[in-house]
């Protein structure tokens, strides 16, 4: 029977079988995390870049730490060495990035023959990821709003139209105004709201409530979609 321990230790020289099942469990760990992140995200875009890069980084990671070994020469030599390289792509999302870095993680772990604590560590992780995506901690999709009105100069309907906004709106904001100067609105100012719907087939509800305020004019409302709250 194949003896795990076997492959444990001679880190200056590992033998090739060591070096093959090393490489294996990184595709092995890499895949899983990769599969996990498609399976929990909520991004509509197959994102098939980055699921490759996971699983290829989890393998590099571990070629560098078998090939830096117990020496410290070769791990400044390769920290000059990747110091030349400029990684200027950006991650926005917080998520991808700590997906990244359990992919590394896991590299790492496999590259010092930590064999044991990669496989549990990932596991850890998928787990932790699917229970996440299952909570109401994971991120929902949503339609945030810009609803722009027209209203006279000092007009007196504000708290009786945020009182609609708050039966419609999950949130709603008040993001810009602007006075007119022109002679055709010259006493007309326009505002404009960020607003979350609580029901997003609502839309057409509120625009016909607020139009029956005598004096408003709501002149637009859009929604785009979002991966997080801006408001």
């Amino acid at each position: 029977m194949f003896d795990i321990s076997s492959l444990q230790y001679n880190s200056d020289n590992p033998a090739l079988i060591a070096i093959i099942f090393t490489v294996l469990a990184a595709v092995a760990l890499g895949t899983l995390i990769a599969f996990t992140y498609e399976k929990t995200t909520r991004d509509i875009e197959r994102p098939d870049h980055f699921l490759q890069a996971m699983v290829l980084i989890t393998v590099v990671a571990a070629t560098i730490l078998q090939a830096i070994g117990d020496s410290v020469a070769r791990g400044l030599g390769m920290l000059g060495a990747l110091s030349i390289i400029r990684f200027r792509t950006t991650i926005r999302n917080p998520r991808n990035i700590v997906f990244m870095f359990s992919s590394i993680a896991a590299g790492i772990a496999c590259g010092v023959y930590g064999f044991m604590i990669a496989f549990v560590g990932t596991i850890g992780f998928c787990l932790t990821a699917f229970i996440l995506r299952l909570s109401s901690f994971s991120p929902k999709k949503s339609l945030i709003g810009t609803l722009r009105i027209e209203v006279p100069r000092n007009y007196s309907e504000f708290p009786t139209m945020e009182k609609i906004l708050n039966r419609f709106c999950a949130k709603y904001v008040l993001a810009s105004y602007k006075v007119y100067s022109g002679e055709k609105k010259a006493n007309m100012m326009q505002y404009e709201y960020r607003i979350k719907l609580k029901d997003t087939s609502q839309g057409g509800e509120l625009v016909a409530e607020l139009n029956e305020f005598i004096e408003l004019k709501v002149t637009n409302l859009s929604f785009k979609g979002s991966t997080s709250d801006q408001i």
